[in-house]
Formats: structure tokens, C-alpha cells, sequence
């Protein structure tokens, strides 16, 4: 049940994603455009994740445990520290350059466009570098 829950919501994020138009690189771009052809759209689909995020953490942590699992698993680190920001940083960087993140780019591989695959490739490989990297965090 606990993969067919994932599945379902991993779906509904996908489709929200593409209703919202948010898989389209240039939507974003546009929205970071704001000297030339500023598309505000994007703010909307922000507040609304926003305000759908903070009412659904308060209606289920106050459930006491989750539905398919013992307990919650929530971060435990609340430190803002180097790593964060420039993981931040690096993260943002390449939204703006790509117009992509990762929830979108894996939406928009249903398009078959090259550079969706492309930019998924990418991503794909700094993940496994980054398990490959020495670990420099403090415990």
C-alpha cells in the first residue's frame, strides 16, 4: 500500500505540474524575466503549493502518526548552515539556466524532448556524484 500511496501522490504532483504549465522551461524563464515579458503565473502556482503545504502539514501531523508508516519521518536538522545555501545557490542557478527542476524535468519527459532527457541525464549524474563525494558534514 505504501508504494501505491507514493505513486498516486508522485501522479498528482506530476499532473498539477503539467495543468499548471509549469513543465514548459520557457513559463519559468519568463517568470524570471522581469525587465522583458514577466509571466506572474508561476507566483500563483507558489502561493497555492504554499497555502495547500502549510494547511495539509497541520491537518496530518495532528493525525499523530502517518497513515502507512509507524511514524513520521520529518528533518531533523533545522541549521542554516554553508552547505545549505550553496546547495540553495547551485539549485536555483540551474532552474534559472534550464528553466527545469527535478519535479517538473521528470513531468516533462512524457514530451520527448531531447533536452528534457538531457537536463534528467544531468541530474541523474550529480546525484550519483554527489554519493561518490566524501561526506564533509558535521554530524
Amino acid at each position: 500500500m505504501r508504494i501505491l500511496s507514493a505513486l498516486a501522490v508522485g501522479l498528482l504532483f506530476g499532473l498539477g505540474l503539467t495543468i499548471s504549465g509549469m513543465i514548459d522551461p520557457a513559463k519559468i524563464i519568463s517568470f524570471l524575466d522581469i525587465a522583458g515579458a514577466w509571466d506572474p503565473s508561476l507566483l500563483v502556482v507558489m502561493a497555492s503549493a504554499l497555502a495547500v503545504s502549510f494547511l495539509g502539514y497541520r491537518i496530518v501531523l495532528a493525525r499523530g502518526r502517518p497513515a502507512f508508516e509507524p511514524a513520521f519521518q520529518l528533518p531533523s536538522k533545522t541549521v542554516i548552515d554553508r552547505p545549505l545555501i550553496i546547495g540553495s545557490a547551485l539549485f536555483g542557478a540551474g532552474w534559472g539556466l534550464a528553466g527545469l527542476c527535478p519535479g517538473p524535468a521528470i513531468s516533462a519527459a512524457a514530451l520527448g524532448e531531447p533536452a528534457i532527457y538531457a537536463f534528467i541525464a544531468a541530474m541523474l549524474a550529480g546525484m550519483a556524484l554527489n554519493d561518490f563525494l566524501p561526506a564533509r558534514r558535521a554530524a
